[in-house]
């Protein structure tokens, strides 16, 4: 295999894991799910919120629901209750707002989830994009809101038949008082018609409805072990396959109410909650190797799927990364062989965490308020960009699309803009970055306090789950070169197996280099006064070092 700089595809700086202690840790929680491919089991579902409304819309809430702090009134600068602003150019139906014109020179107006056209476009594109599932929030339905839930639900599954989507019902108990009498009443009474439609989606045979919120320690969710218990029996009973949203650390106990270890036990798919718990690749790494790996293992040795959620980032914080964040955690989990994935959220602008079609730049955003877009960082990426990725993120996890740490979906269509993921290398010994010394005519060495061209590299995807470095000092890859004693030195025009590296993560979030030229770990030689070779059977001190990925 050979790979040209004009050719190759560059990405994420994802470590590939074989021959480590995580690989094998690895090799032993992959091992069949629980259940079989269904509905749910082999797919990637979405959260879908379902609960925005504008008055004109003929919704009874008749407000600006979702949308606004004061849903009375239009939402403007000072009555917002968003953080990222949708790209509004394919609905069909929109709400004048009082926010000031898009920079475009456009009306700030923004959908009504109540009008079916809107609903049918969300699932238009989750057709479009391959996505399988949409797991319908359905809050407490017993107050003002609950007749604008009814009808979401029969316009979801309108939606859902019609573009031959699945869905499914996804209760979230916070504040729900009286759930416990309620939540099997609502279900008795008016949701388990839905599973009538061919849509709705069935594992192992079985109708699925999510339950989430159980065992959380907030004053949100104060329901108690024996009453949960209870409504997990009822709707086993009633012949459902049930997930639970569970608390992010729901097997150590960790803001875990008392007793709930038995109560997860009865679910036949746990998917821990995720929102503002990862925020970054290193955070996904670090929970990957020290809870989801566990997890895994910890739900297998039980029969019970898991479905770890994957976030997109939250636009207004930066954590997007020009998508390498989710990347990322498809490939990670895409490796353990979880059962699903769960992408928290579709449509949810309120948390700046959906994936959704989405404002491309500041031109797109009203003029009076100070929206991320999707170019925060610097890189143009198109509006349906998260929606592309979770697609690639789903073909990887069914094994139509290879294990690769390397993000395959380009920011936008057809630019090479934003394509590479730049990392630099950061010693341990010394806390310095990794060099291409020379502008790349001498070796590499980790001797610089800063950043800046000579010590950014891109990830290449050299095949395999290996990768390669081209270093930005002189466009050449980085190779181990036998005239420099094996020294590393980008001077290289093309990737053959001594420009190929496996990155191995680790524990604490050290990252090792393993050169596919002799097997070996590269070592910032003399405590990094010297060059970095590929010398070390095992990875000691001088062979750890730190990524930061831009």
């Amino acid at each position: 295999m050979s790979l040209t700089r004009r050719t190759f595809l560059l990405g994420s700086a994802a470590g590939a894991v074989a021959a480590s202690p995580l690989a094998r840790a690895l090799a032993a929680a992959r091992i069949q799910t629980a259940s079989g491919p269904g509905d749910v089991v082999g797919k990637v579902t979405v959260g879908y919120q379902g609960w925005f409304a504008a008055p004109g819309d003929g919704a009874p809430i008749n407000g600006w629901w979702h949308w606004a702090h004061d849903w009375g009134r239009a939402p403007d600068p000072n009555n917002n209750a968003i953080k990222s602003w949708p790209d509004m150019r394919e609905y069909a139906r929109s709400y004048q707002t009082n926010f000031a014109p898009l920079r475009n020179g456009q009306p700030a107006r923004l959908f009504s989830h109540y009008d079916q056209d809107t609903v049918d476009t969300h699932f238009r594109w989750m057709q479009q994009y391959g996505i399988d599932t949409a797991a319908l929030q359905r809050f407490n339905p017993f107050g003002g809101e609950g007749p604008t839930r009814d009808a979401m639900a029969a316009k979801v599954r309108q939606a859902a038949e019609r573009y031959q989507r699945k869905f499914y019902v996804m209760y979230d108990v916070t504040g729900w008082t009286q759930m416990h009498g309620q939540v099997t009443a609502d279900w008795r009474d008016k949701m388990s018609a839905l599973t009538a439609s061919p849509a709705y989606a069935r594992q192992n045979g079985k109708p699925v409805v999510c339950i989430w919120g159980f065992g959380f320690d907030d004053p949100g969710r104060p329901f108690g072990a024996a009453e949960c218990a209870d409504v997990v029996a009822w709707f086993k009973a009633q012949g459902c396959y049930v997930i639970g949203g569970v608390p992010t650390r729901w097997r150590t106990g960790d803001s875990v109410r008392p007793g709930f270890l038995d109560v997860f036990h009865q679910f036949d798919m746990l998917s821990p909650w995720m929102i503002g718990v990862i925020g970054n690749i290193p955070d996904a790494d670090g929970f990957f190797q020290s809870v989801n790996i566990a997890d895994k293992s910890y739900c297998d040795a039980r029969g019970i799927d898991y479905q770890p959620c994957v976030l997109p980032g939250d636009l207004a914080l930066g954590q997007r990364a020009h998508g390498n964040f989710m990347w990322r955690q498809f490939y990670n989990l895409a490796g353990l062989g979880v059962a699903g994935f769960y992408i928290s959220m579709f449509d949810e602008y309120n948390e700046g965490n959906q994936i959704a079609k989405t404002a491309e730049t500041q031109n797109d955003v009203p003029a009076n308020f100070n929206f991320a877009a999707l170019n925060e960082d610097g890189i143009a990426c198109s509006s349906d960009y998260y929606l592309r990725l979770s697609g690639d993120g789903g073909r990887m996890l069914k094994g139509a699309r290879p294990l690769t740490p390397v993000r395959p979906t380009a920011p936008v269509i057809g630019s090479d803009a934003g394509v590479a993921t730049v990392l630099s290398l950061r010693s341990r010994v010394n806390n310095r970055y990794v060099a291409a010394e020379s502008g790349g005519g001498a070796p590499l060495i980790a001797n610089r306090e800063a950043i800046g061209p000579w010590e950014r590299f891109d990830m290449v995807d050299a095949g395999g789950g290996d990768v390669a470095l081209l270093s930005h000092a002189n466009a050449k890859f980085v190779t181990v070169d036998a005239a420099q004693g094996n020294a590393l030195i980008a001077n290289r025009d093309t990737v053959g197996t001594r420009e190929r590296f496996r990155i191995e993560m680790r524990p604490g979030g050290i990252a090792a280099l393993r050169a596919r030229a002799n097997d070996r770990y590269v070592t910032a030689t003399n405590e990094a006064k010297g060059a970095l070779i590929p010398t070390a059977t095992q990875v000691g001190g001088w062979e750890q070092f730190d990524l930061t990925i831009a």
